[in-house]
């Protein structure tokens, strides 16, 4: 009876300090976020109030908000917020949404975000200036969706994107990303992956036609540029070793002097 009595006792004290601790990491996470973003505006810091329940803070969603402090979501949505990419998410335990779109963050997105937001089923960082490549460490997360729309991304699409089965939903566009996107994206509209200039391949245009009109456009430019410093070598030429030929010129009738001074002209990249 004293062993059992012994055992609840225990078993409620581990079970409050679990809880405890639980609420201590999301406040914890909070006031680490909070230092580590730049706010011109103040927001988190006039709404951010530890002293009082996390669960009515500017963005922050509860599991139970009547009941406990850890809370599934953070939607910081078009705040004004500047800097990197916010410290502190990995003691969000129980984050699943996070949503930092429309705001000024810059630099990469960390190598290690699977660390940091484990548990994350939608991730929206659109809109802000986040550079550098996709990490990989994405697509280990069970994603539904994914926005990265409208930043300054580069580099390919990682292949390992196909390993994200859950994933409903995926926006890549206005970045600077480049090569094939991985065929089983395909499924996405051509729009979420717009604005990409070096992406090809369904939904957009096919590589190899992209790769063509790339050529084609070069050798055009290349043959105007070698045609037209031929030509004013050609020019200078007849102009400064013949003169006499535009003394003659001048004797003919206007019109063959005309068409005379204009081929020369066209010759040396005046017209």
């Amino acid at each position: 009876m004293v062993g059992g009595i012994k055992f609840l006792l225990w078993f409620l004290l581990l079970s409050s300090s679990s809880f405890c601790f639980g609420s201590e990491l999301d406040v914890t996470c909070l006031k680490t976020l909070q230092k580590s973003v730049i706010d011109p505006r103040g927001i988190l810091k006039s709404s951010w109030n530890f002293s009082r329940f996390i669960c009515g803070f500017t963005g922050v969603e509860c599991w139970q908000p009547d009941e406990d402090d850890r809370f599934l979501s953070l939607s910081l949505s078009n705040l004004g917020l500047q800097g990197q990419f916010p410290q502190g998410l990995e003691y969000c335990t129980s984050l699943v949404s996070l949503d930092l779109s429309n705001n000024n963050f810059s630099g990469p997105i960390p190598l290690n975000i699977t660390r940091q937001v484990t548990y994350l089923t939608f991730l929206d960082l659109s809109y802000n200036r986040f550079s550098g490549e996709i990490p990989i460490g994405i697509c280990n997360m069970d994603l539904n969706v994914l926005n990265i729309q409208h930043n300054q991304l580069s580099g390919q699409i990682p292949r390992q994107f196909g390993e994200i089965l859950r994933l409903t939903s995926l926006n890549v566009a206005d970045n600077q990303l480049s090569g094939l996107i991985p065929s089983f994206l395909s499924k996405f509209p051509a729009s979420n992956f717009a604005g990409n200039q070096g992406l090809c391949g369904p939904p957009l245009d096919d590589c190899g036609n992209a790769n063509k009109a790339c050529l084609g456009s070069r050798r055009i430019n290349d043959e105007f540029i070698i045609g037209s410093a031929a030509g004013f070598v050609v020019g200078f030429v007849v102009a400064f070793y013949f003169p006499h030929m535009f003394i003659f010129s001048q004797r003919l009738h206007p019109y063959v002097y005309r068409i005379f001074f204009i081929s020369w002209s066209a010759g040396a990249g005046l017209l």
